[in-house]
């Protein structure tokens, strides 16, 4: 959304965030504790992995 709004910046930046998130294999949960700094849920989230990939494909044209 940020980078629609025209804030690229940001947007790159929260995307790199989020890449930080991922375990040693790269997966992502449905869930991350933000107060314990970890991440909560089942593995592996295929709707968090698509979002993911469709804010790369978007990032990327930019």
């Amino acid at each position: 959304m940020r980078h629609l709004q025209g804030r690229r910046d940001e947007a790159h930046e929260l995307f790199e965030r989020v890449l930080a998130l991922r375990n040693d294999l790269g997966f992502l949960t449905e869930e991350y504790d933000t107060r314990l700094q970890r991440l909560r849920g089942n593995f592996s989230q295929k709707l968090s992995h698509v979002a993911l990939i469709n804010a790369a494909r978007v990032l990327g044209k930019s």
